[in-house]
């Protein structure tokens, strides 16, 4: 069979594969284009064909596995890209890179918020930050240790009230 023979019976089958189209995409335009998208692939591929085998089949199988393919594609691209054009700030701050500087700034108003701790509070809460336990705390510094928890426990909410906006960022990325 030559190619122009080829195209002839394909062009035969448009009407078919187009309302086969309109089962995988319920739309009449996607329609026209998966329609286009297979028949191009059936005349770059004619050599690929057996004659005397269903050629509509063939046509069918081509459209399926392009319109499949084409889905896997445009989901793997949405799940990958936020196409919307109003980017809200919980996405914007989730993907915008971070550089040290911003870790730097974030470091100091730690550390002055921890220098604003009274010396009581700020031992305890040091302590226990390294990792040592509550009664290797209170043995450390000969205090009971239901005053190291209690001490440990106003140092945090100090400390929260000090670095408030970051707790905000914290949970609109959690949200994210």
């Amino acid at each position: 069979m030559t190619k122009f023979e080829f195209n002839h019976l394909v062009n035969h089958h448009s009407v078919s594969l187009r309302s086969y189209a309109l089962n995988f995409t319920k739309d009449a335009e996607d329609a026209n284009d998966l329609v286009q998208d297979t028949m191009l692939k059936a005349i770059t591929y004619y050599n690929k064909f057996k004659e005397g085998t269903n050629l509509k089949g063939w046509l069918f199988t081509i459209m399926k596995n392009t319109f499949i393919n084409n889905y896997r594609r445009l989901v793997k691209t949405n799940t990958l890209i936020t196409q919307s054009e109003d980017i809200s700030s919980a996405n914007l701050s989730f993907s915008a890179t971070k550089n040290q500087a911003e870790s730097k700034f974030v470091l100091g108003d730690i550390d002055k918020a921890l220098a604003q701790l009274p010396e009581e509070y700020y031992v305890p809460f040091i302590r226990y930050f390294e990792g040592y336990k509550y009664h290797e705390i209170a043995d450390m510094l000969q205090i009971p240790i239901g005053t190291v928890k209690t001490r440990i426990h106003v140092a945090r909410g100090i400390l929260k009230k000090y670095l408030k906006t970051y707790s905000k960022d914290i949970a609109v990325a959690e949200t994210a």
